[in-house]
């Protein structure tokens, strides 16, 4: 009796001994799988921290890029800038400017840049104030044309759309970007379109560009108003005249150099005569 009982206590002892053994190795794999889930837990926040960063650093690039807003304080300065109205445009060394306008009003509806073997087709529109206007425009455009493939670009989502021209099937390559209350909607064909160095010259001037909304109302896709090209020469003739006319307003007939005593200034007042009053003009 006394072998059995010994032989029983020593069983309990060694189950008791197994148990907690297999509590260790439990806790054990707990700590390990907390350790593995921790490093997870680490690796997706630090990728997390990456996308994030890459993001912000994307986002950054593209908000010091053009085409810029008249009254953005980083726009370029506009001085030799050849004004259109709606667009400053700058100056490009070998390029030609064509301008398209509305026969019978003579409304200009676009300008387009020719440089060596490319071209660069320019349209400004209005836009809601809160919302952009190309995620619209580009839809529409895909729906529209089954041959039309997006991608990404320079300027963010690109439209890559053959164009059919005397007989021949030619790649243009469309793009848009939002501004305040404005979409300015660019269309390059010939090398431009594919790439090489003429895409890089039309696609350097296109981010240099300045567009002048206006404050005049317009609804949604109509175009900002162009006008005739004005020279930065032009415009400094202008300013020149203006200043002079506002000088030449100012002076007063039959002033007397030097300052003013009573006697003169009742002489000057005695050469002027009364204008008809506002109740007087019919």
């Amino acid at each position: 009796m006394g072998l059995f009982g010994f032989g029983r206590k020593r069983a309990k002892r060694q189950a008791e001994e197994d148990i907690k053994d297999q509590e260790d190795k439990s806790k054990g794999l707990d700590k390990s799988k907390d350790a593995e889930e921790s490093t997870e837990q680490s690796d997706l926040t630090s990728e997390t921290d990456r996308d994030e960063t890459a993001a912000e650093q994307d986002e950054a690039e593209q908000s010091g890029q053009g085409p810029w807003d008249s009254m953005d304080p980083e726009a370029p300065d506009t001085d030799e800038y050849l004004d259109i109205g709606a667009l400053m445009l700058p100056f490009l060394q070998g390029s030609e400017l064509r301008l398209k306008a509305n026969s019978q009003t003579g409304d200009v509806l676009g300008a387009t840049i020719t440089y060596k073997s490319s071209s660069l087709e320019l349209e400004p529109f209005a836009a809601p104030k809160s919302l952009g206007l190309w995620d619209e425009v580009r839809a529409d455009l895909l729906k529209a044309n089954p041959s039309c493939k997006e991608v990404d670009g320079v300027f963010g989502k690109e439209l890559t759309l053959p164009v059919k021209v005397k007989g021949k099937n030619l790649l243009t390559r469309v793009v848009g970007i939002d501004g305040p209350r404005w979409m300015l909607r660019g269309i390059f064909s010939g090398p431009a379109a594919k790439g090489g160095k003429e895409k890089d010259v039309l696609d350097g001037y296109l981010a240099d560009l300045v567009v002048v909304r206006g404050d005049e109302p317009l609804a949604p896709r109509d175009l900002v108003p162009m006008h005739a090209p004005i020279t930065p020469n032009q415009r400094r003739g202008e300013a020149e005249d203006s200043e002079s006319k506002d000088d030449e307003s100012a002076q007063i007939p039959g002033k007397p150099e030097g300052p003013f005593d009573s006697d003169q200034q009742t002489e000057v007042k005695t050469t002027l005569s009364r204008g008809p009053m506002f109740s007087e003009v019919r």
